[in-house]
């Protein structure tokens, strides 16, 4: 079973539910049976720059979405012993979505969703150039 915890920076107007059934999707698409964590956070321009700052070296870069693995970050965590492998996080931005989605003339949600996907990929180790 998947379990996919969300936090959002704001009260941004991306359904919960909708990226929790996306993520169960996809992951069950593609073959991810096992119990695992992912964790959604919903954030705002400001955080998103802080993020690529202190993880990429990136300056002044507004990313849409970010991911990252647990290996992928810094600093020591000790995790419960429940047995879960957990997957990763995703990050969105949502000012940057809202944007994006504008200009290409899409929803907001499922631009959204189609980012999430997309980090899920990252999460599984299959990346793009």
């Amino acid at each position: 079973m998947l379990k996919v915890l969300i936090k959002k920076q704001s009260n941004y107007p991306i359904s919960n539910l909708k990226i929790r059934k996306t993520l169960e999707a996809f992951f069950e698409k593609h073959g991810m049976v096992s119990d695992s964590v992912v964790y959604v956070s919903i954030v705002g321009e400001k955080t998103m720059l802080e993020l690529a700052r202190k993880y990429l070296g990136e300056k002044n870069t507004l990313h849409n979405v970010l991911s990252f693995t647990e290996g992928e970050t810094k600093g020591e965590f000790v995790y419960p012993n429940d047995k879960m492998l957990r997957l990763g996080e995703i990050i969105l931005c949502y000012p940057k979505i809202f944007s994006e989605a504008k200009e290409e003339g899409v929803m907001i949600e499922k631009k959204a969703l189609d980012l999430v996907e997309h980090a899920g990929l990252h999460l599984m180790g299959i990346h793009h150039e």
